[in-house]
């Protein structure tokens, strides 16, 4: 175990991830957030591609490197996967439309009061679902040599920099990817991209604080922290209150 892995491994409370349920069901209720790994043997990635559209597969031919291209194939055809098993309808048959953003929902014929979103880094991806709910997800990996000050006090609220700064160093690799992650996430939800800036509402960042929009935000929306991993943290932002439960599940191919 390398020594960012040591450091973190000692500070993060692990998210209980269990396997995946024998049938698919969601309640209106409750939010699942899955995770997957995005680098597939052989025959598991050509059964994912056979899964994506003809869009899709354009898409994926514009990576430059086989391995990005690998990992985007992988990323759809999971949430391909994922969303046929809620829905109950064959993955290769959904259809989605994008926002001016490019957040991908479901046709509205289809989506059947369905919503979801996805997140990914390097080889991790995740995907949260929940109904009659708007949905954020990001996930992030942890790197001690990022100049996360410098981009703090470029982007983050002035009541965040100084939480940031506040903090032993320590601390402070770890909460810059806490706050982001929330604040992508938020933006996510939203749908808006970039015409939302990150210093016009305030989150909590310190480790082991809950997690909590401070400022500028309205009280119908939540967010809820998990690991993916030991270095990668994530956020999930929801509006419509606290779900009554909150499961995580792991993909496998």
């Amino acid at each position: 175990m390398g020594l960012i892995h040591s450091l973190y491994a000692m500070r993060f409370v692990a998210t209980d991830w269990k396997a995946a349920p024998p049938e698919f069901s969601l309640p209106d209720d409750e939010i699942t957030i899955w995770r997957a790994s995005l680098d597939c043997e052989a025959a598991a990635a050509r059964n994912l591609e056979a899964l994506l559209s003809p869009d899709e597969i354009s898409r994926a031919d514009r990576f430059h490197f086989p391995r990005d291209r690998a990992r985007f194939v992988a990323g759809r055809g999971i949430l391909r996967t994922l969303l046929g098993a809620y829905l109950k309808r064959e993955p290769p048959s959904l259809n989605f439309r994008y926002g001016p953003q490019g957040k991908p929902e479901l046709e509205q014929n289809q989506a059947n009061s369905l919503h979801f979103n996805l997140s990914h880094k390097e080889g991790l991806g995740v995907y949260a679902f929940a109904r009659q709910r708007k949905l954020g997800i990001d996930v992030e990996a942890i790197a001690t040599d990022f100049p996360g000050e410098d981009i703090a006090r470029r982007f983050f609220s002035h009541r965040e920099l100084q939480e940031l700064i506040a903090l032993s160093p320590d601390l402070r690799a770890e909460a810059f990817f806490l706050a982001w992650t929330r604040k992508e996430a938020y933006i996510k939800a939203q749908g808006q991209g970039l015409h939302i800036k990150l210093d016009s509402f305030d989150v909590t960042l310190t480790p082991g604080e809950p997690a909590r929009f401070l400022r500028g935000i309205g009280p119908e929306w939540q967010i809820f922290t998990f690991w993916a991993g030991v270095t990668h943290p994530g956020a999930l932002v929801c509006n419509g209150g606290f779900p009554a439960v909150l499961r995580f599940f792991s993909w496998n191919a």
